[in-house]
């Protein structure tokens, strides 16, 4: 079918007011592929490689103008630019996913298969009326993504982690694991990272909760950051490590690496999946044992979830004081239990008693993370640990949210309070000259 006939079609489908919109989305995408494929013939990939992005754009729009007026194509104003912009996100970008990733609304952007995208907003999954062509245009989008970072996606290795330009997060799985076509799920980050003030006006966590993190991180405490998915662990994670000293060396350790360390003196280090061959594949725990050769100041984990726990544990106790890592867990007590797990799997034979030591010794703070049920998400708890009775571990925590209910627009009500515990880390702080004022702890202090 030709241009002229597919955008007959359109014409047809698009004037009767009962057509379904599906129809004209269906006869739009049909003529956008056929206008790249003409594209793609007529235009000089040596030459574009040589072109700056605005100059491929323009040279785009004039190509575009001319097809339209040779096919006798008629266009207003509003479509022509629409088309021009569609086939610039196909070849600049990742088409039909682009008006997504601009929009700073969006924090998370979910594909079940070509027909349905769905995105998170304010904390609320709402479909979109975005679409691919069919699955194979979804599979050119998700390999274009996947090859910017070294990593491929197909039948023998039909899962794969990513990341965009922007840091933001990517899964994508296809068949024969995926039943119905290819899935893929971007988790969004700013391009900016969020700030203890943003963080403070989205009531996530409480001023005397910002005063002690921040010391934390300058005192070079070891804190584990523990929560759900999609709680906000690594959001959490930038504000902390940006109290980091700018005269430190710092190594982050990453799956997918994402976050965003404002310091001068930040090393960054990406895990590797195997080859085709089954071979080539660097873990975290190998990287954290290299790390540990590169003279760091501070060792950075995206996320503790294997036998790398063992080596981040006795990172911590040999010098490396001061370092972050993340871990998935409903509570701060979980947390220990899933580190203590995450030990048993690195071939170590560690008694319990001898493992929870080492965690005892390593980590002082656990935080605790929540996205809550209207898709907030909050620092529910801050607890120290404090030793060990007899075979357990003794926490005490210093602050906490209590929910008291919810509003009639479905948001939570609580309130963030400090518990009146004093605590023991009280005392570093104050010898790395970053001391926290008694009424910080001063469990009358409410903040809504």
């Amino acid at each position: 079918m030709t241009i002229r006939e597919r955008l007959a079609v359109r014409d047809e489908v698009r004037a009767p007011l009962h057509v379904p919109q599906d129809t004209v989305n269906l006869a739009y995408q049909e003529l956008k592929k056929t206008m790249h494929q003409l594209i793609l013939d007529r235009i000089d990939l040596e030459r574009l490689r040589r072109l700056t992005s605005e100059q491929f754009k323009h040279e785009l729009a004039l190509l575009v103008g001319r097809i339209i007026e040779e096919e006798r194509i008629v266009l207003n104003q509003h479509e022509r630019h629409n088309l021009v912009l569609d086939i610039q996100h196909e070849m600049l970008g990742f088409g039909p996913l682009e008006p997504l990733l601009s929009d700073p609304t969006v924090s998370d952007i979910l594909v079940n298969t070509y027909s349905k995208v769905y995105v998170e907003r304010r904390g609320q999954l709402e479909l979109t009326d975005i679409s691919f062509h069919d699955n194979a245009h979804l599979m050119k989008i998700i390999e274009k993504i996947v090859s910017r970072v070294g990593r491929r996606v197909d039948e023998a290795s039909p899962m794969v982690d990513a990341r965009l330009p922007d840091g933001s997060r990517v899964n994508a799985i296809i068949p024969p694991l995926a039943v119905d076509g290819p899935l893929l799920s971007i988790r969004r980050f700013s391009a900016v990272p969020l700030t203890t003030e943003d963080l403070l006006g989205f009531k996530s966590l409480s001023p005397p909760m910002v005063q002690v993190l921040s010391a934390l991180g300058r005192a070079k405490v070891n804190i584990l950051i523990s929560g759900g998915t999609g709680s906000g662990k690594t959001t959490l994670l930038n504000l902390i490590s940006g109290y980091i000293s700018a005269s430190e060396r710092i190594v982050t350790i990453e799956d997918a690496a994402e976050l965003q360390l404002r310091q001068p003196h930040v090393v960054r280090l990406e895990t590797r999946p195997p080859n085709i061959e089954g071979k080539g594949e660097v873990t975290q725990r190998a990287l954290v044992r290299n790390a540990l050769r590169m003279r760091p100041d501070r060792i950075i984990l995206g996320e503790v979830r294997g036998a790398e726990s063992l080596d981040m544990l006795q990172a911590m106790n040999t010098g490396h004081e001061g370092s972050l890592a993340t871990i998935h867990s409903n509570t701060p007590r979980d947390a220990l239990s899933r580190l203590e797990n995450m030990v048993s799997m690195s071939g170590v034979n560690l008694t319990i008693r001898a493992t929870r030591q080492q965690i005892c010794s390593a980590i002082t703070v656990v935080v605790q993370v929540a996205r809550l049920i209207d898709g907030c998400r909050k620092l529910v708890s801050l607890q120290e640990i404090t030793g060990m009775e007899g075979e357990i571990i003794t926490m005490q925590e210093i602050f906490k949210f209590e929910q008291s209910g919810m509003d009639a627009n479905g948001r939570v009500k609580g309130h963030f309070c400090a518990t009146g515990v004093r605590p023991r880390f009280a005392e570093r702080l104050r010898l790395f000259g970053v001391p926290v004022p008694d009424d910080v702890f001063d469990p009358m202090r409410v903040y809504e």
